[in-house]
């Protein structure tokens, strides 16, 4: 498993991502997914702009993956995410057999990696996904509250 200056590393491009996604206007969230020290895909959320309830910054990020690797299964993937995965893009991460999930952010109202449920170690399901929270938290959350107080402005 990486040390932590390593999943910094990746989680500040999930950050570079995540301002993208401010920049549209969008809820400010970024993922990237590495396999093998490697970023193979990049996604940030996109559902205004797309009008698509599903276009999370992990979903897209996943789907660019396997289009790239060739293969839905990303059993050698660590996703890096800017915030907790909500249940739609855990229940994907279990889908896709992600190993590992690195998040920045908790997220108290709709997070499934432990705050709210936590459907990435659910022991029902035929695959677990590690899951590795609170890296960059501080700059993660600094971004989404960010936009929320401009736009209470």
């Amino acid at each position: 498993m990486p040390d932590l200056a390593v999943h910094a590393g990746y989680m500040r491009e999930a950050l570079q991502e995540a301002e993208r996604a401010y920049q549209l206007g969008e809820v400010p969230v970024g993922a990237v997914v590495v396999i093998d020290g490697r970023v193979v895909a990049r996604g940030h959320n996109r559902r205004e702009t797309l009008k698509d309830a599903a276009a999370h910054a992990e979903l897209l990020a996943m789907r660019e993956a396997a289009r790239a690797l060739g293969d839905w299964r990303l059993s050698e993937a660590t996703v890096y995410v800017t915030m907790e995965p909500c249940p739609m893009c855990a229940g994907a991460m279990v889908q896709f057999r992600v190993k590992r999930v690195v998040y920045g952010a908790a997220d108290p109202k709709a997070g499934a990696a432990g705050s709210v449920v936590d459907l990435l170690r659910e022991a029902r399901f035929n695959h677990q996904v590690e899951v590795i929270p609170g890296v960059l938290e501080k700059e993660c959350r600094g971004i989404v509250q960010r936009l929320f107080r401009e736009l209470r402005k």
